[in-house]
């Protein structure tokens, strides 16, 4: 079984590509909206937070990198925990 899947580069994107990257014959554009920004500083990247606490991920490419889909598809389970509990306080 193939993993094309795990990638998808999209240069014709007017945006592409949103972050510097080494080789961009490589940059997954597949997250392009990371899924792990509502993880705050637990997401695994190097986020850093600017005035009133806003999260800037501008440096990170961790979603970016084929290599990494395994690792955001384990951190979904974080995601539905933080929504759970979001949930449980209303």
């Amino acid at each position: 079984m193939s993993d094309n899947f795990k990638f998808f580069c999209h240069k014709k994107c007017e945006y592409f590509p949103c972050h510097k990257f080494e080789n961009e014959d490589e940059f997954n554009c597949l997250f392009c909206y990371c899924p792990l920004y509502a993880l705050g500083d637990k997401c695994g990247g190097n986020p850093r937070f600017v005035a009133g606490g806003i999260k800037d991920c501008s440096n990170c490419t961790l979603p970016h990198h084929k290599k990494n889909y395994e690792y955001i598809m384990k951190k979904y389970m974080d995601i539905v925990e933080i929504v759970k509990q979001n949930c449980n306080q209303e």
